[in-house]
């Protein structure tokens, strides 16, 4: 890792221990985050974005191993985990009973992302975990570091404001995350994304 991604590191990982928010690169498109337990900054991200409080963010991590500490006792996310993480795939879980309702809008379940960046796990092993969701203004494409012409999502200047962005070009993927909702009897859908949900079912 070069020095000008180290230093960038340090200086979001002293933005995120004091609460600010952060614009950061992941495989799949950029996100937006914060510590988990910093209330006021969940509460900044969801009016930079003009996010609807019943849109949850999603915990990304650096390591499946840390990841899986959030779905304990979870088969189906260990199989998936294990076949899938990291990459692009979020897994929807009962949220366990340390994390704050606050965190996911009161809803009884909690996403989890481990995604397949070095410099995004590079932040993530310095910092722990965020809580994130994709950089971009409700209902504009996410922004994937590419500059498309006519698309508000090519554009940094139509980035939610956050205290600090750490630019590291074009997402590999430039696709969202599949997620896959794992917290009742039957694994469902929720967003179609670059993991195809027949793979999901077949390792299960």
């Amino acid at each position: 890792m070069d020095r000008v991604k180290s230093d960038g590191l340090e200086r979001a990982c002293a933005i995120i221990a004091r609460g600010g928010v952060i614009i950061f690169p992941t495989d799949t498109v950029y996100g937006i985050g914060c510590a988990p337990s910093s209330s006021a900054g969940i509460e900044r991200i969801y009016a930079a974005k003009g996010r609807p409080r019943d849109k949850p963010l999603t915990l990304h991590f650096a390591t499946v191993e840390q990841m899986l500490e959030y779905a304990p006792n979870d088969a189906r996310a260990l199989v998936i985990a294990l076949a899938f993480l990291p990459g692009p795939l979020t897994l929807v879980v009962r949220r366990p009973p340390f994390i704050d309702a606050a965190l996911v809008g009161g809803l009884a379940t909690l996403g989890l992302r481990v995604p397949n960046h070095e410099l995004c796990a590079a932040l993530l092993a310095r910092c722990g975990p965020l809580a994130a969701t994709s950089a971009n203004l409700s209902g504009a494409p996410a922004y994937s570091g590419r500059e498309t012409s006519g698309s508000r999502g090519g554009a940094r200047g139509e980035l939610p404001e956050a205290d600090f962005f750490i630019d590291a070009g074009p997402a590999p993927l430039g696709v969202a995350s599949t997620v896959v909702d794992l917290s009742g009897a039957d694994v469902r859908l929720i967003r179609a994304g670059s993991v195809p949900f027949e793979a999901v079912n077949r390792i299960l």
